[in-house]
């Protein structure tokens, strides 16, 4: 049952009044463009957001409250909108109220909405929108990070929301487009980027330049993992490779950007041209590039090299979801993997590294836990 409209309004101040004043939520103006104001848990875990996050709390609390506010995909800042209108009328944008979750619901007339984003906007823009589209624009933000933020965290972000919005809206050519780039980018998976490519061709014809090189360029790179050939045998008794603290098949964590890898290589020092080391900053490391970097796969799916001061041993170590962990090992014991028989021929003196480390890492972790 609909509560008369004065009733109504004593709830949405109380909602007010709880949400604002006593649990202290608040829009995110200082960090607007953290992703984590997208993430509801997030959300309610920091107690701030932005308009459409803070809007979709406000609206589940109100409706599980007996009023029945709608989500305004209006351009800028996301809205709420109240009805005013008796029940059955022909109703016009001017028979609601509109609240704006992000300014601590204030309630807001049409002359109002348009102030706060600084521009007239047309009657259709008042209208109210449906769980997808609203679905859409959070997934649309989120994309719009992934792509604004060019450093290397970021590609998960960009990975994630490219899948949401693929899912979604399947055929959307540019968007295809872009997660075919970013994979190749990474280096992973370069069947699914054949596959990518594919669909791109088949739904727009003209993007033929764009797709024809990118499918050269992930067919030479399918052809050079089939070639590497002349297998180089690395010991860690060697005395060039005594600053060698980790061994192939060990569970670890980036320091700085804490994502979660096994070590699948290590080279005594930085094997990378200038380029890639001036691109990756690698100068203003402590110890640069005069010192261990290791091989990774990572559990975004994309392979890297990782400076040995900017690892750690992962204290919990998990199974890494990485298409190509199988290439290269043949078991996850629960704290490390085994490296098949043509890792091992090349890496032989580190099984023996790694079961000191666990010994040594988990044992003692175990005896304190006890």
């Amino acid at each position: 049952m609909i509560m008369e409209i004065e009733l109504q309004s004593q709830v949405l101040d109380a909602i007010n009044y709880v949400l604002y004043d006593q649990l202290k939520f608040k829009g995110n103006r200082m960090d607007y463009y953290n992703a984590l104001n997208l993430y509801m848990h997030q959300v309610l875990t920091r107690r701030t957001g932005i308009p459409i996050s803070m809007s979709l709390l406000y609206l589940t609390i109100a409706r599980q409250l007996g009023v029945p506010l709608e989500p305004v995909n209006f351009p800028s800042h996301f809205l709420l909108r109240w009805c005013q209108g008796a029940e059955g009328a022909t109703l016009d944008i001017f028979d609601y109220i509109y609240i704006d979750a992000f300014g601590k619901g204030k309630q807001l007339t049409v002359k109002e909405c348009e102030y706060l984003i600084g521009q007239h906007v047309t009657a259709a823009l008042y209208g109210v929108v449906n769980v997808k589209k609203v679905l859409q624009r959070m997934v649309g933000n989120l994309l719009s990070l992934g792509k604004r933020e060019g450093i290397d965290q970021s590609y998960q972000l960009l990975r994630d929301s490219l899948d949401l919005y693929l899912a979604m809206y399947p055929d959307q050519v540019q968007l295809l487009l872009l997660q075919a780039r970013l994979y190749f980018h990474l280096g992973i998976w370069p069947e699914k980027v054949l596959d990518i490519l594919q669909h791109i061709q088949t739904l727009d014809p003209g993007q033929h330049g764009a797709v024809g090189y990118l499918v050269q360029h992930t067919l030479e790179h399918i052809e050079r993992k089939k070639e590497e050939v002349g297998v180089e045998v690395k010991l860690r008794s060697e005395e060039k490779h005594r600053d060698v603290c980790y061994s192939i098949g060990l569970v670890m964590k980036h320091k700085r950007y804490g994502y979660n890898c096994v070590i699948y290589g290590w080279d005594p020092t930085c094997m990378m041209g200038h380029e890639w080391i001036r691109n990756m900053n690698v100068h203003s490391l402590p110890h640069g590039h005069h010192q261990p970097f290791y091989n990774v796969l990572v559990e975004d799916g994309s392979c890297r090299y990782a400076a040995q001061e900017n690892l750690e041993y992962n204290v919990e170590p998990q199974e890494i979801s990485h298409p190509d962990v199988g290439r290269y090992f043949s078991e996850f014991t629960g704290t490390h993997y085994i490296p098949n028989a043509e890792l091992e021929i090349r890496y032989p003196e580190d099984l023996e590294f790694v079961y000191e480390t666990v010994q040594n890492i988990y044992s003692a972790k175990e005896d304190t836990a006890e």
